[in-house]
């Protein structure tokens, strides 16, 4: 793969040139910049002729407009008093940022720098996209449905100075005569500067006095924007590497836009290699548990620019919820809060009279540098490392805020978590690979639509063993689920986590549903619909980096492909005969006509029953024998509206369903469930289902269930 990136370079530097200044020394940071004493510990290199010498002391230079803090290794310029990363100088080269637009061009297009914003909307308002800008006051640019503002900040102060580290504030106060005008938060930005660190931190604290109006937040994140003539190959993951179109691509002209805006086909790229290819930032959306450190690589000069999270606390939903991570532009999004694959389910909403304080961040934007007699997949794996070190010292010291908890104001939990299901052992089982987390208190499942506190997440080892630590101080139940098992586990106790806790809460065991024993399963009970069967796309629509890839689901246009192989009827699985994993279509979608509108789709199981209990119940919620029953058996209603199918998801959010199947509406002989998926005005609406599952009659006792389960 490298052997031909290398022959892309040429390519490359005809796209443009940056300038170096050779008197500034490359350094990559080998070590974190967190930790209690380690900023002395880090406090030295070596040059060229193995002698260590120190690194600079941190120095800040104030100006009328701007700030600039330099280490010796970067320099970060920021605007004043807005608070926008308008300038990083690292490795010679004078800037990394996109620099081809006015600094006073910042918006929801064309934004260039660094910057914080926000999605919001007044309770049943327009959503307004809320960037800190350095020059307009109030500036609005209007869209079919939403309200975009550019919003300037409005105070800077000097927080820590010393040679050690820098730390500067830029705040937004708020106040009753700003009301429909800015969102009603008090935010406060903090950007940080260590010696020796070849990146730096920034992070906020969101507050909300209980006197203020309510407001609903969709989206907060980081963005960006680097030189395009610079960064073109992204890196996500070891088996998520390209080399990407550039933001030209996607202008009229060199792209033809598909489905929804953010998907193209790029029909004159700059690069010729890249025709026919899809570009859509989605297909590049990653789990919280996976997404802990993206970016970008330049082949001349060789320099990497990443963005590392080193904890999903501050991060909303848990470990499941997908985020965008890096897309064209060339972008970076430090994603902290947002819907996507969720829907209104997952919007952020503070009610007039409620108090919250929220601190998102530290992130840490990491920069190093290879010489030109080294290989690019250096960077990479630094990168990696890096990022591994600051998960190690987190959680950082260094942060002034007293809003952000430090490792000795914290708590720490451990125990280990056993399953009871009586049809697979009499004895417990070991939750082996469980996710064992702490979330504000709530209903069985409900972390994973919580949005305003924070969440602390592991895994259990082989032997269900877990361990929490640095716990912020509050209130909590524990929840957890186990890979192979139905449900959600919740510890019904509410943990008080004060400072220097360390709770052994011993063995905790988890029954998961089941009311009887298994007469036919589909899939596995692993909140992904990855096992099923997943299409080729078809070949005008290919990304080639999911080509024979694990992640073959985040092709674009697989909705369109079922209507390809069920062009009449639906699919019909029939148990004992059906094979999963070639026969289940891993999404329940519409059929798209001759004449371009969509029909419901109504799927099949057809199973045998050799004896049939019919004063028992067996448990499923659907049309059972009668394909055209006034009333069906179960129905879940109108759920998701979260556009996992468009985005290339391959789960939304879980929801469990039991129901029960009266033993009258059985027949011994063979029998078919109708699922029927009846809404049609879109292509994207659907459902994935998880794991499906029938339970004969209850095991003893006077229960008169038996379940059949899915997602």
């Amino acid at each position: 793969m490298w052997t031909r990136l290398q022959s892309f370079a040429c390519s490359l530097r005809d796209l443009g040139s940056c300038t170096r200044h050779n008197n500034v020394a490359a350094s990559t940071c080998q070590n974190p910049g967190g930790g209690d004493s380690d900023n002395r510990q880090r406090a030295s290199r070596v040059n060229k002729g193995g002698r260590a010498m120190p690194f600079q002391a941190v120095r800040l230079y104030i100006q009328d407009h701007h700030v600039l803090m330099d280490n010796g290794t970067v320099q970060v310029t920021l605007s004043k008093p807005a608070g926008i990363v308008t300038g990083i100088r690292y490795d010679g080269v004078d800037n990394l940022l996109e620099v081809l637009n006015r600094e006073t061009n910042r918006g929801f297009t064309g934004v260039n720098d660094l910057y914080w914003d926000l999605h919001w909307n007044p309770p049943g308002g327009k959503g307004i996209f809320d960037v800190y800008a350095p020059f307009f006051p109030f500036l609005y640019m209007f869209s079919k449905h939403e309200v975009f503002a550019w919003i300037s900040g409005t105070s800077f102060r000097v927080v820590v100075e010393n040679d050690e580290q820098v730390e500067l504030s830029f705040t937004r106060m708020w106040d009753s005569s700003l009301e429909g005008k800015y969102i009603p938060l008090n935010i406060d930005k903090r950007f940080i500067l260590l010696r020796g660190s070849s990146g730096f931190y920034s992070y906020a604290i969101y507050e909300h006095l209980q006197e203020w109006p309510g407001f609903d937040i969709g989206e907060t994140r980081i963005t960006f924007k680097l030189r395009k003539d610079m960064f073109q190959y992204m890196a996500i993951a070891d088996n998520r590497q390209r080399l990407m179109p550039l933001p030209d691509d996607r202008l009229p002209g060199r792209c033809q836009t598909l489905a929804y805006p953010e998907a193209v086909i790029l029909v004159n790229p700059v690069l010729p290699e890249l025709t026919g290819e899809v570009d859509d930032k989605y297909q590049y959306s990653c789990e919280n548990k996976d997404n802990q450190v993206h970016g970008w690589i330049c082949f001349k000069p060789l320099v990497g620019f990443w963005q590392i999270t080193p904890s999903d606390e501050f991060r909303t939903a848990g470990p499941l919820k997908q985020n965008l991570t890096s897309h064209v532009g060339p972008t970076i999004l430090a994603m902290f809060h947002s819907s996507h694959y969720a829907g209104k389910d997952l919007v952020l909403s503070i009610s007039p009279g409620e108090p919250w304080k929220k601190v998102f961040g530290p992130v840490f934007i990491y920069l190093n540098s290879a010489s030109n007699g080294e290989d690019p997949p250096f960077l990479w794996e630094d990168a990696k490392m890096q990022m591994m070190a600051e998960v190690q010292s987190w959680p950082y010291s260094f942060p002034a805020s007293e809003d952000f908890q430090k490792s000795e104001e914290r708590g720490n939990v451990c125990g280990r978590l056993l399953v009871k299901d009586r049809n697979i052992s009499d004895d417990y089982i070991l939750a082996s690979g469980a996710y064992v987390g702490l979330a504000p208190p709530g209903d069985v499942g409900s972390w994973q639509t919580e949005c305003k506190d924070y969440q602390f997440w592991t895994r259990a080892d082989e032997n269900g063993y877990f361990s929490i630590k640095s716990i912020c101080t509050g209130d909590y139940n524990l929840y957890a689920w186990v890979p192979g098992f139905l449900g959600d586990y919740r510890c019904d106790a509410i943990m008080n986590i004060i400072s220097g806790c360390d709770i052994d809460m011993g063995d905790l065991v988890y029954e998961p549903p089941r009311d009887g024993p298994t007469l036919w399963e589909i899939g596995i009970p692993d909140r992904s619909a990855a096992e099923f069967y997943i299409p080729d796309p078809d070949p005008k629509f290919m990304n080639n980096l999911y080509a024979n890839h694990p992640d073959r689901f985040r092709q674009y246009g697989l909705w369109d492909r079922y209507a390809d192989l069920y062009p009449d009827t639906d699919l019909v699985y029939t148990v004992g005969l059906s094979d999963y994993r070639k026969d289940w279509f891993f999404v329940q979608v519409v059929r798209r006509k001759d004449d371009d509108t969509h029909v419901g789709t109504t799927w099949q199981i057809k199973f045998k029953l050799d004896k049939v209990d019919r004063s028992s119940s067996y448990k499923l919620r659907v049309r059972v024998n009668d394909a055209k029953a006034q009333r069906p058996l179960f129905t879940s209603g109108l759920i998701g509206r979260d556009n996992s199918i468009a985005r290339h998801g391959i789960h939304g959010l879980y929801r469990l369903y039991n129901v029960n199947i009266p033993g009258a509406r059985l027949v011994e002989g063979e029998n078919t469930i109708f699922l029927t998926q009846p809404r049609c005005t879109s292509p994207f609406q659907g459902l994935m289902y998880d794991y499906i599952r029938l339970e004969g009659p209850p095991f003893s006792g006077s229960s008169n269930e038996a379940s059949s389960s899915f997602k």
